[in-house]
């Protein structure tokens, strides 16, 4: 555990998984010179199979607060662990944030969310969405679209959001970029006043 940094180690006897037994279990039960077979009260149960979505596992070690989750094949015979770094590395080619791009985050509430005008929106300014998804706040309606999409420059996508009136929570992209969106913004304020 301690090599691999991690918290949990699963108990295997021939292929056949038995539990997830804790570092924290070992140390306060004073488990260390016990064999395994006599600490089987003291063992989680989590696991996934090699069926399911990577979806399952984050839920595992979630709901279970665990560092691996172990993976079953359909007859119960132990495959091997998913650590969260591996989880971490998935999610990060899942959501493109090794692709060049920025980020724009929306509120809206659920009736008026429509992936196919979200869509049309950026292509329309030429890019692409590398990924997306909608989270929603426990205490809030309102739910947000967070967009990985290809360009640096998001000008123009967000000023055509703001055209259709969404509500724009969040944008990461180059900051010289944004310094020239605000200023663009400032300038045409200050003509709009002079008129």
């Amino acid at each position: 555990m301690e090599i691999f940094r991690i918290s949990h180690l699963p108990v295997v006897d021939d292929h056949e998984y038995i539990g997830l037994i804790s570092d924290k279990s070992i140390y306060d039960l004073n488990l260390a010179d016990k064999q395994m077979e006599e600490c089987r009260e003291y063992m989680l149960q989590p696991q996934i199979r090699t069926t399911q979505h990577i979806y399952e596992v984050v839920s595992a070690i979630s709901e279970w607060k665990i560092s691996v989750v172990p993976v079953l094949d359909p007859y119960h015979q132990y495959r091997g662990v998913i650590s969260v770094f591996d989880v971490a590395q998935h999610f990060a080619d899942l959501v493109a944030v090794k692709e060049p791009g920025g980020v724009i985050v929306l509120e809206l509430n659920p009736a008026d969310y429509s992936l196919a005008q979200i869509g049309r929106i950026v292509e329309e300014n030429d890019a692409k969405i590398l990924s997306l998804y909608v989270s929603r706040n426990e205490n809030s309606n309102v739910i947000k679209v967070t967009l990985k999409v290809n360009v640096i420059d998001l000008s123009p996508i967000i000023q055509t959001f703001v055209r259709y009136d969404y509500t724009i929570s969040t944008v990461f992209m180059d900051d010289s970029k944004l310094k020239d969106l605000y200023g663009d913004r400032f300038d045409q304020l200050m003509r709009f006043m002079n008129m």
